[in-house]
């Protein structure tokens, strides 16, 4: 099965605690703290698989964490980093952020790999926070949580050429003659339901890589039929082959054929909508008459396109129509098809000072990641341990931003299980 669409959630490892432990050792009286570091958490990266051309394996297992970092131990050993995590996708994988909608990554060359996600900072041991008035802290800072995201993985087929139009237009055939690609072929609508690839060798030794996009109908933009999920397969192609039925044994008007299609690439991505196309009439051998072909030389001279007659089951044409999108290939430059606004790692960093203050059956609830922060690293049994929480409330903004929403001594504050009376 062909799947280039899924949704997965991502999560990186949770820093590893700092510990709380003192220097206990033979004719030393009282050791000072030793407390080591926790390890980092693990990280998120995609690297590129060139294995894989699909994303199936991702409906099955919608859910990948890194490792944990480990606690910190005493006699300041540091614990152990935990594993990061590398997910492999297959090469033109597009990561977007489902919140947002913006690109993460874009995996579109050999051996590549991105960091997405990184893992929490481990939490500091009490070593640290020895001073020269606090010679036995009995605190350590807990790790930092790992981040959690919903991404969006979409695979969009790397093709220099894609064959746009639509169903039973002789699209596969046309693929079929010119590649050693096999696509299912029969005389009714829609029997393309996956994108295939083909290379395609001219006479002169040239290669370009062809794409048969499964037909698109009127409201393909909008999800109609299978819509959207064809129409992103030709966002990376740099030639169009727009191919169009001149015999005129379904009764279809060509014209009429040319403008709906390229209104849905327009309602789609305006960007797309201009990349450069060729008109391709095919199936010339069956023709019933000539008055479609006229209609779409007409056409042809008035937006200014070139126009190839060829007929995809005898060949006549086909040759001549290669080797122009050789040429055609060559004038066109490889660009950045797919833009990325931002380079997004999605770090700990940025929201290191998130918090909000609201109050609740009159009291002051402050929740928040840097609230979880402050309290993994207090001791609430230590008074040293609750001067330092004080000046982290401080440095944080939550007790600024307490007193601009009107906090009085003795009101009451919570936060997460904990709740205290506000005291200047």
């Amino acid at each position: 099965m062909f799947t280039d669409y899924v949704k997965i959630i991502i999560k990186s490892g949770d820093g590893g605690d700092g510990a709380v432990t003192f220097r206990r050792e033979k004719y030393v009286a009282a050791g000072g703290p030793d407390g080591g570091d926790g390890g980092n958490g693990g990280s998120i990266y995609f690297q590129v698989d060139p294995n894989s051309n699909t994303l199936i394996d991702f409906r099955y297992n919608k859910k990948f964490k890194a490792q944990n970092g480990e606690n910190g131990r005493g006699s300041n050993c540091y614990g152990k980093k935990g594993e990061d995590l590398y997910i492999n996708v297959p090469i033109g994988t597009i990561i977007k952020d489902v919140e947002t909608g913006k690109v993460v990554a874009d995996l579109s060359k050999e051996g590549q790999v991105e960091l997405v996600l990184k893992g929490g900072h481990g939490g500091k041991g009490n070593s640290h926070f020895a001073t020269a008035t606090r010679q036995a802290p009995r605190f350590a800072q807990g790790g930092e949580l790992g981040e959690e995201k919903e991404v969006i993985l979409e695979l969009k087929l790397l093709a220099d050429v894609g064959l746009l139009g639509f169903p039973n237009v002789g699209k596969s055939t046309f693929l079929s003659a010119v590649t050693e690609a096999k696509p299912k072929i029969a005389n009714y609508h829609f029997t393309t339901i996956n994108p295939n690839l083909g290379v395609v060798k001219t006479k002169r030794g040239d290669s370009f890589v062809l794409a048969d996009i499964p037909g698109i109908i009127e409201g393909a933009s909008e999800g109609v039929g299978l819509g959207i999920q064809f129409l992103r397969h030709i966002e990376r192609t740099r030639l169009l082959l727009h191919v169009i039925d001149v015999s005129g044994i379904e009764g279809r008007d060509p014209v009429k054929d040319f403008y709906t299609i390229n209104k849905e690439l327009k309602n789609y991505s305006e960007k797309l909508s201009k990349r450069k196309q060729i008109i391709v009439a095919n199936k010339i051998d069956v023709m019933q008459d000539d008055t479609g072909l006229k209609k779409l030389e007409e056409l042809a001279k008035k937006e200014g396109m070139e126009l190839y007659k060829i007929s995809g089951v005898t060949g006549e044409g086909v040759e001549t129509l290669i080797e122009k999108v050789s040429e055609k290939l060559k004038e066109l430059p490889k660009e950045e098809l797919v833009e990325v606004e931002e380079r997004i790692v999605y770090t700990l960093e940025d929201a290191k000072e998130e918090f909000t203050v609201t109050r609740k059956d009159g009291k002051f609830i402050v929740e928040g990641k840097a609230v979880y922060r402050i309290m993994s690293r207090a001791n609430m049994e230590d008074n040293e341990s609750l001067y330092y929480f004080h000046k982290c409330l401080k440095n944080s903004g939550i007790d600024r931003e307490l007193k601009e929403q009107g906090i009085q001594e003795g009101d009451i504050v919570k936060m997460m299980d904990w709740e205290f009376e506000w005291f200047e």
